[in-house]
């Protein structure tokens, strides 16, 4: 099978199309047909082997899974022993860990749900990651509901398109920022207010809100606190950090300024929940989630699709179809 490889850490030129063995599903997994893949920021950071830390897990030399791709969406080809619930033929949805930009690729079944009937490959595929992110960060640590307001910042990417769609549906009262290309697809995503951050600092604007989520983390922390209620929740999102450590030390700094104050700065690292998958395959059924698909690669563009990920500057989803 073809795949998107790499077996050095670098810039997206070390990625490169190969012919590849076809993985065979072990016990739990299914094998996929890759129908659509979406690329994540993480993607990214594992690809350029940095932060450092991370090759603690990825491999200290050189990557031990040189196929990229965190989520997929397609259609199952083979189950494994001890697999309920899924059958050759299915089309699902979920999170592989990495191996998605692939012609086929084994996930784990209790990392997959069935795909709504109206929702298409490459929307699910831009879903899991992402979905799941604003989905913990606004449920689970901020407890967004209704009457509550809610400032995301980075509203038309990856993360901050689901945010806004994601709190819409909690009844808060959402406020996106994003840059000026960007501010009627935000609109369209329900928020009630959008701001334009090439002409408005949203930190001098006397607002406060209950809950910020700032995927870009551009102002400086205390900057941003200014615009946070007293006692409100600030989610700093951006994984952002040194070459070394990555975003850990920006982790420590966040938990440190909590220290004495009501105000709650609260980075969190999402985890794939199978429960979560679920309850976004049901707001994508209803269609109160459409995940933003802004760009779309064939596979032999893969390293293109790497690189606009990580400029930071891409709008909504990045999508690869095999």
């Amino acid at each position: 099978m073809r795949a998107a490889v790499h077996d050095r850490y670098g810039p997206p030129s070390v990625v490169t199309i190969s012919e590849v063995c076809r993985p065979r599903p072990g016990r739990g997994e299914v094998l996929v047909q890759v129908k659509a893949a979406s690329v994540h920021p993480g993607d990214y950071f594992v690809m350029t082997g940095e932060p450092y830390v991370a090759r603690l897990a990825f491999g200290l030399r050189r990557p031990r899974r040189g196929i990229r791709g965190m989520d997929c969406a397609g259609v199952v080809t083979e189950v494994g022993r001890d697999v309920a619930g899924f059958r050759v033929g299915d089309e699902v949805f979920g999170w592989a860990g990495a191996g998605a930009l692939a012609e086929f690729v084994c996930v784990s079944a209790s990392n997959l749900a069935a795909i709504p009937a109206t929702v298409s490959m490459a929307a699910a595929a831009a879903t899991p990651t992402s979905g799941m992110t604003a989905l913990q960060a606004l449920r689970d640590v901020a407890k967004v509901r209704a009457g509550l307001t809610v400032l995301v910042v980075g509203a038309s990417g990856g993360v901050g398109s689901f945010a806004v769609q994601l709190a819409t549906a909690m009844g808060a009262e959402v406020t996106g920022v994003c840059s000026t290309g960007n501010l009627e697809l935000v609109r369209s995503l329900g928020a009630n207010r959008v701001i334009d951050y090439t002409v408005e600092d949203f930190t001098r604007a006397g607002e406060r809100y209950d809950v910020i989520l700032d995927n870009v983390e551009a102002q400086p922390r205390a900057a941003v606190r200014r615009a946070l209620t007293p006692t409100g929740t600030l989610i700093p999102n951006s994984g952002r950090g040194g070459r070394w450590l990555g975003p850990i030390g920006r982790i420590v700094a966040a938990r440190v300024l909590s220290v004495g104050t009501r105000q709650r700065l609260a980075p969190f690292l999402s985890l794939g929940k199978r429960a979560d998958l679920l309850a976004l395959a049901e707001l994508l059924a209803s269609g109160q989630v459409k995940p933003v698909v802004a760009a779309s690669f064939p596979l032999e563009e893969a390293a293109e699709a790497l690189r606009l990920v990580g400029s930071g500057h891409s709008r909504g989803k990045v999508v690869v179809t095999p």
